[in-house]
């Protein structure tokens, strides 16, 4: 595979490992001879995506926000963006054409680090505010995960207008640093608007025969797994053998089991949230045929841990 696209898919950060598990390493090497992707440290890879937008928001006298400042703390997000995304102050205007997505916003000092690009918090905060749900999300958990604390974020919350701010608390609140990439985050944020489906990230299940697995997402009182099928997981065999081990326990154990594409989440997600709609009506229709013969509870206990 093209590295470019592995990285695009990975949300534009990768390991070595993670690109050599899809890609022959001398398809890698000529990407960086290329410039189409680059190596930041000792083997991690990104998409050019933050030295271009660093570059325009210098013609311009802008700072580097949005998903471009994301891509430049190298956090993976739901899309790389085609144009770099740039803030520049409320009554600065630009009449020429520009190859960028232009944001207005006064900023404050601290909010810009090095004088170009915007901070940790401040990037999630405007990503919060002016990207949809999924991609917010997907930013979000990547901070978390690399270590950015909610109470920074909180604090560069204060002077947002109400509605503002409560948009971005929404966002903050979803947001999990369990999440193992953008792919899952998106295919969460799709689960939440799901009614009666509770799903929690990166869940382990204890098996009633003893085993333990972990899924993408799990609810415990509906026992319905959605996994998010990552196409490098699979790129050997012994990964797709594992994987069809891990579904069969889940399923012998009375668990139902929704696997999803990359595609499937990024490009329909009108088809994704039909079926796991219908998953939870069905394991409510289930249970309650269960309760009436039982005389049990309508929902089995649950076992995960």
């Amino acid at each position: 595979m093209d590295p470019v696209d592995v990285l695009t898919r990975l949300g534009g950060v990768a390991t070595w490992r993670q690109l050599r598990q899809v890609v022959h390493w001398r398809r890698i090497g000529a990407a960086l001879d290329a410039g189409t992707i680059v190596r930041t440290a000792t083997g991690r890879y990104v998409l050019p995506t933050a030295d271009e937008a660093r570059r325009a928001a210098s013609r311009l006298t802008a700072v580097v926000s949005h998903t471009s400042a994301a891509a430049h703390w190298c956090w993976p997000v739901k899309a790389t963006p085609p144009l770099p995304h740039l803030t520049i102050r409320y009554k600065r205007r630009i009449n020429s054409e520009l190859s960028a997505v232009l944001h207005y916003r006064d900023l404050e000092p601290a909010e810009v680090v090095d004088g170009w690009v915007t901070s940790r918090a401040r990037t999630v905060v405007d990503c919060c505010l002016d990207l949809p749900f999924d991609e917010a999300l997907a930013v979000v958990d990547s901070a978390l995960r690399t270590g950015l604390r909610h109470r920074e974020i909180r604090a560069t919350t204060a002077s947002l207008p109400d509605r503002g701010r409560r948009r971005v608390l929404a966002v903050l609140t979803a947001g999990d640093a369990r999440a193992a990439n953008p792919f899952e985050s998106v295919l969460r944020s799709i689960a939440t608007s799901v009614p009666g489906l509770a799903a929690q990230p990166q869940y382990r299940i204890r098996l009633t025969s003893g085993g333990r697995i972990r899924v993408d997402l799990g609810d415990e009182d509906l026992r319905i797994v959605l996994e998010a099928d990552s196409f490098e997981f699979h790129a050997a065999r012994k990964g797709f053998d594992r994987d069809c081990r891990r579904y069969d326990w889940l399923v012998l154990d009375d668990w139902l089991v929704l696997r999803f594409t990359w595609e499937m989440v990024m490009f329909e997600p009108g088809l994704v949230t039909s079926m796991i709609r219908d998953a939870v009506s069905l394991q409510k229709a289930q249970a309650q045929r269960r309760g009436r013969r039982t005389g049990t509870s309508l929902v089995r206990p649950a076992v995960l841990v």
